[in-house]
């Protein structure tokens, strides 16, 4: 494998709390102006798409960028690994916003077919695919393994920021100037992620650690982890000897990446629990919540409310675990959380009162955050470093690649079944995850590192 040079020199000094040292805060600047950027972009990708073809064409375009995503995945989780993720997030970032300024510039000057927007799709598609890795590995190259909850804490904030500014921001320049103003203002967002980038430090490798020679052998060769008393902050200097041998083949490290999930035990179980966990919540508040308001005729305002009490409780879960200390048993109080966001989805379903409905969504919100950030940061702190980049791919691509393919059949058994029905197995599916985590011997003894 090939690592990546760092832009700066470590220090031999514990990491300060993620929230105030200020290379997390660049990365979380630029991570939050790619969100926003990726919102803008997709209702400008929108908004153009029907101005020049019909509704069923603008569901074709919008799809088109989900196919060599899912497709492509595995293929970018190499690559973050073999070159660093550092310089695949700003490679990414630079080529949307080269994209997204060109096809506003052309929308400008002319009216463009159906066609330059579906290989804008596209190219975005490939691009979100070693995005996505590369993204999730970065991390524990900014910070100490003991700081990582935080950061996965304020990276939930920046998402719900993103959700909540990103349609805000793609209208207002739709109001003033059309799709043109839409993509010509996602691009600017994208040009501020790269900048921030850009300036951001970045460790050659982060050290590697005693779970990984416990729970896998190593693929090449032999690890020589290190014990620290202290977390300390990565160092730059070149990746460790756990890394392994550079392979000439791409398709050799995607087998070893998979091979490498399959020998960790505790990993395996991980996935499994949070491909579980996104089934269980991602359902009910997608397709799930637009048919349930639709049967309860709670209108467009009962779904607002329902999805920001949601995300008000993922953000209060996050904004906790990003400014709070050091959470004992973080893991197996992973578990309970998701036990009570099981309930929390089966009342949600059942319940035919709108304040009730938008309370049960808070609890699901407050248990799908805590535990997604208490998840990643385990992964990340579990994960040989070298291996970083295709263990993120395998995750999201079970979770934001698959996950999605249940929502026709969500749709196609709410009629025969009942909503209450199809609530009440998503939150069996919570209730399953939540089992999980005690039932698996290496989860049940799963820990984060102590914080600062």
């Amino acid at each position: 494998m090939t690592s990546e040079t760092a832009t700066g020199t470590g220090r031999a000094t514990a990491a300060p709390p993620a929230h105030r040292d200020p290379n997390v805060l660049r990365w979380l600047g630029a991570y939050t102006a790619s969100l926003l950027g990726d919102s803008v972009y997709f209702l400008a990708l929108a908004w153009a798409a029907a101005r020049v073809t019909g509704p069923a064409q603008v569901g074709v375009v919008l799809a088109l960028g989900a196919v060599p995503r899912a497709v492509l995945m595995l293929g970018g989780g190499v690559i973050a690994d073999r070159l660093g993720p550092r310089r695949v997030v700003i490679t990414a970032d630079a080529v949307r916003a080269g994209v997204v300024l060109a096809v506003a510039l052309a929308l400008g000057l002319a009216s463009p077919g159906v066609w330059l927007l579906a290989a804008v799709a596209l190219v975005f598609g490939v691009v979100d695919a070693v995005f996505m890795p590369a993204v999730g590995a970065l991390p524990p190259r900014i910070t100490t393994r003991d700081q990582l909850v935080r950061v996965q804490g304020l990276r939930t904030l920046a998402t719900r920021l993103a959700v909540v500014v990103g349609p805000f921001v793609g209208g207002a320049a739709m109001s003033l100037g059309g799709p043109a103003a839409a993509f010509a203002a996602a691009g600017l967002v994208f040009a501020l992620s790269l900048v921030l980038l850009l300036n951001l430090r970045v460790a050659a490798s982060p050290p590697a650690h005693p779970a990984d020679a416990s729970e896998a052998a190593a693929p090449s060769t032999p690890s020589t982890p290190s014990t620290p008393s202290t977390p300390s902050t990565p160092s730059t200097s070149p990746a460790s000897s756990t890394s392994p041998t550079p392979s000439a083949s791409p398709w050799h490290d995607l087998a070893e990446g998979l091979r490498y999930v399959k020998r960790h035990r505790m990993l395996l179980a991980l996935i499994t629990v949070a491909w579980l966990v996104e089934l269980g919540f991602s359902g009910p508040l997608n397709i799930g919540l637009v048919l349930l308001v639709e049967d309860r005729g709670w209108g467009p305002g009962g779904m607002g409310l329902i999805i920001s009490s949601f995300g008000a409780g993922a953000g209060a879960s996050a904004l906790a675990l990003a400014l709070g200390g050091r959470i004992p048993r973080a893991v197996p109080l992973s578990g309970w959380f998701l036990l009570l966001g099981s309930l929390a989805v089966g009342a949600l379903g059942t319940t035919s009162a709108l304040p009730l409905a938008a309370a049960a969504a808070a609890v699901a919100g407050l248990a799908a955050g805590f535990t997604g950030a208490v998840f990643a940061a385990l992964l990340q702190t579990s994960t040989d470093p070298a291996y970083l980049g295709r263990v993120t791919a395998t995750t999201t691509l079970l979770t934001v690649g698959v996950v999605p393919l249940s929502y026709p059949l969500t749709g196609a058994l709410a009629p025969h079944v009942g909503l209450p029905a199809v609530f009440l197995g998503y939150a069996c599916v919570c209730a399953l995850a939540a089992a999980l985590v005690p039932a698996c011997a290496t989860l049940r003894g799963a820990s984060l590192p102590p914080r600062n």
